[in-house]
């Protein structure tokens, strides 16, 4: 890396920890109720929707109202979607979304997904994208959240028999830390250019008459028929664009108002627009990890997580600006020029905004797979191959690296469970965690939530390349082609929602097969936090020995940036070997 991109990521760490400290302290006393306005606003809140705050529930209750909230808003983004066309908020005129990408993109929001097989601005009325799919970006949001309070608190609580009032958790989740956020990023947004508006498509003269040619099949035999068109005009796409735009990026859902996502200049205008998204996104997720640490009462356990979060995080911004940096070998042999100097940024620019360059582009690829956002602002399809699988492996890791709104930090506390329980099978005592012991019931639930997604993956993968409606949405052949629908499945069966374009996916096949994988990678991974943080909550406190595992020191740190490697990716290591690293040996031989 050159000292430009060492310089970029150092200041993107240092503003991520000096903003994620201030606002931890925030989070832990909206959700612990100490915010004096919050309750006067609150009281009357609970009244109307006949909620008593002060009942809390286990984990099973919790669990089912998790289920029946998320529910609701998959039957209204879809019956939005479907109704559209007779809706008012639509100066387009779009028509009713097909049932099989309205079932799709229902559960891509509900999931915290945001997989988007449609073109926003050619597609969604004004009323769907607000209503919709900005509602369930917060929604969406907050169920992360309460999650990871809820698995906390299982931590911090001993002998109890509740783990929380899950709507109580919403709501403070929503009305206290996501919605104020968004309210101050999406005014910064608009004054960096970015656009909110509920005007009609502008149409605009271009500068230049623009020609192009399309062609069709001919007859039986024949060649393709190609026809010549122009035209001096261009359509430019208007609508709310910054306030979808900031809870996409706070809450980690990553589901663009345009189909090019942050790449357009109208969504992602300038340079600092560009660092404010990265930041955003890492933001909460981020400030979780002091969260925890304030929970459980010793800062400390925070930091230890925090850090290996880093530790992880650095070394993929590493990896992957260095394979974005060597270029493509074929170019080379054809005399380009890809060193990299002060009139380009050299490398590997296809699929990337110019006004990025290398070291932008690749840093948010890390940052949006790191989290669970899919936001994305160079084309991950057209990364070198190693480039590529960077962060479709961060994705495979669980997305634990920061990770999505309280996604993040439950999937690495359950990385932390099995690694003081590889710990305890080494020296042979019981495992512990925070005080608690790690038994037979939670070793249950941290195998299920470890294996369900990459169940998933595979299962997923296999069946779409074996069947013909799977295989004709592949339009690259070979390596390159398997990762493609392997992202696919992996980004749907994580809740990521980036892709790799040159998958077709938005046909009934794919838009069934992928909604099943996100709505099961969601929850097949929460119920089994959710049981497991009643579980902890019910054990009693036991007092630290001899023998037990520091969980706050740098061995350990260690230990779980290992399992979460070893345990994380190693299911999956065939299957990159059929694809990225694979497409790389072909591309180097050439």
């Amino acid at each position: 890396m050159s000292a430009m991109a060492w310089l970029q990521l150092a200041v993107f760490l240092a503003l991520l920890l000096a903003l994620a400290w201030p606002l931890a302290r925030a989070i832990d006393a909206v959700m612990a109720g100490r915010f004096a306005l919050g309750q006067r606003i609150e009281a009357p809140l609970w009244r109307l929707a006949g909620v008593r705050p002060e009942r809390e529930s286990g984990w099973l209750r919790y669990a089912l109202g998790l289920l029946v909230f998320n529910g609701l808003g998959l039957l209204a983004v879809y019956a939005l979607q479907r109704l559209q066309g007779v809706l008012p908020l639509n100066p387009q005129t779009f028509g009713a979304v097909t049932p099989d990408s309205a079932f799709n993109t229902a559960i891509s929001f509900m999931a915290n997904t945001n997989w988007q097989g449609y073109g926003g601005e050619s597609t969604m009325s004004y009323l769907t994208q607000m209503l919709g799919l900005t509602v369930q970006n917060f929604l969406s949001a907050a169920t992360g959240l309460v999650v990871v309070v809820a698995l906390v608190r299982g931590f911090s609580r001993h002998s109890a028999q509740s783990i929380g009032n899950v709507w109580v958790d919403l709501t403070r989740a929503t009305l206290w830390v996501l919605l104020p956020l968004s309210l101050v990023l999406a005014v910064f947004f608009a004054g960096q250019g970015v656009i909110q508006n509920l005007s009609p498509y502008t149409e605009v003269k271009t500068v230049e008459t623009v020609t192009w040619e399309t062609s069709t099949p001919g007859a039986e035999g024949q060649p393709a028929l190609t026809e010549a068109h122009s035209s001096a005009a261009q359509t430019l796409a208007m609508g709310p664009v910054a306030s979808q735009l900031a809870i996409k990026m706070l809450g980690t859902n990553g589901g663009g108002f345009f189909n090019a996502n942050s790449a357009h200049p109208y969504e992602n205008p300038t340079a600092l627009s560009n660092f404010v998204q990265m930041l955003a996104i890492f933001l909460i997720p981020a400030a979780l990890c002091f969260v925890f640490g304030r929970m459980v009462g010793d800062p400390r356990q925070g930091w230890a997580v925090l850090a290996a979060m880093a530790l992880l995080f650095v070394a993929f911004v590493v990896a992957a600006t260095a394979f974005e940096q060597q270029g493509n070998p074929v170019l080379a042999a054809l005399g380009a020029d890809q060193a990299s100097s002060a009139l380009q940024s050299g490398g590997n620019m296809e699929g990337k905004e110019v006004r990025f360059g290398i070291h932008a582009s690749s840093l948010f690829a890390v940052v949006t797979t790191a989290a669970s956002c899919g936001a994305v602002n160079a084309m991950h399809d057209s990364f070198t191959p190693l480039g590529g699988m960077v962060p479709l492996v961060l994705m495979q890791l669980g997305e634990v690296v920061f990770g999505g709104v309280g996604a993040g930090l439950y999937g690495m506390l359950v990385f932390a469970i099995m690694a003081v329980f590889i710990a305890g099978l080494m020296i042979g005592r019981t495992p512990a965690y925070l005080g608690k012991k790690i038994e037979a019931h939670e070793m249950k639930m941290v195998s299920i939530a470890i294996l369900v997604t990459p169940l998933l993956v595979l299962v997923g993968t296999a069946v779409a390349v074996m069947a013909g409606a799977g295989r004709a949405g592949i339009q690259d052949p070979g390596a390159h082609g398997f990762t493609e629908v392997l992202y696919a499945l992996t980004s749907a069966a994580n809740n990521n929602g980036s892709a790799f374009a040159g998958l077709s996916a938005n046909t009934p096949f794919y838009n069934v097969l992928l909604g099943l994988a996100m709505v099961f990678g969601r929850f097949g991974v929460i119920v089994p936090v959710l049981a497991m943080a009643g579980s902890l909550a019910a054990k009693q406190r036991a007092g630290a020995t001899d023998g037990t595992l520091p969980t706050h020191g740098p061995l350990f740190v260690a230990l779980l940036i290992g399992t979460v490697l070893l345990v994380g990716l190693l299911n999956y290591v065939p299957a990159l070997a059929l694809g990225p690293v694979a497409d790389h040996l072909l591309l180097w031989a050439r």
